[in-house]
């Protein structure tokens, strides 16, 4: 006869692997959910206070705009002159601002080595297509 042992089975081990994996994986997915709540909590109060402040400074900058108007009138200026004086001003600084982004966009350049690095995928996945560790070679447009 065959003495009992206290060894596992190996269906045993491989049960208690999983139970254990299981678990560990819940709890690590917990540990993600409760720190991107205090994150996300964190985030959206200071969004909220950004947005507050970017607010104040609008209207800082609307009753700063009245002051220099009723400024330029206490130094002779007719009311009307001066307001459309700080009027201008904005108009100027705003076409300035667009002129400098037009020219900035149109730096924008299309990712052409990308383009042809992605256009090569369906090619090289293809039975009979270029080996693994051939590099990707793109003609430099002008």
């Amino acid at each position: 006869m065959t003495k009992p042992t206290d060894d596992p089975t190996i269906g045993r081990l491989v049960a208690d692997v999983t139970r254990d994996l299981s678990s560990i994986v819940q709890h690590e997915i917990a540990l993600v959910k409760s720190e991107m709540r205090v994150s996300v909590k964190a985030g959206g109060i200071g969004a909220a206070l950004v947005a507050a402040a970017a607010f104040l400074l609008l209207l800082v900058l609307i009753l700063a705009s009245v002051t220099i108007a009723y400024f330029l009138t206490m130094a002779g200026l007719h009311p009307a002159w001066a307001f459309l004086i700080v009027t201008a001003f904005y108009l100027l600084l705003a076409v300035v601002l667009l002129l400098v982004a037009w020219s900035r966009f149109k730096k924008i350049r299309v990712p052409e080595k990308s383009i042809g690095a992605a256009r090569q995928i369906p090619s090289a996945l293809t039975p009979g297509g270029p080996p693994a560790g051939a590099r990707v070679k793109t003609a430099a447009r002008g």
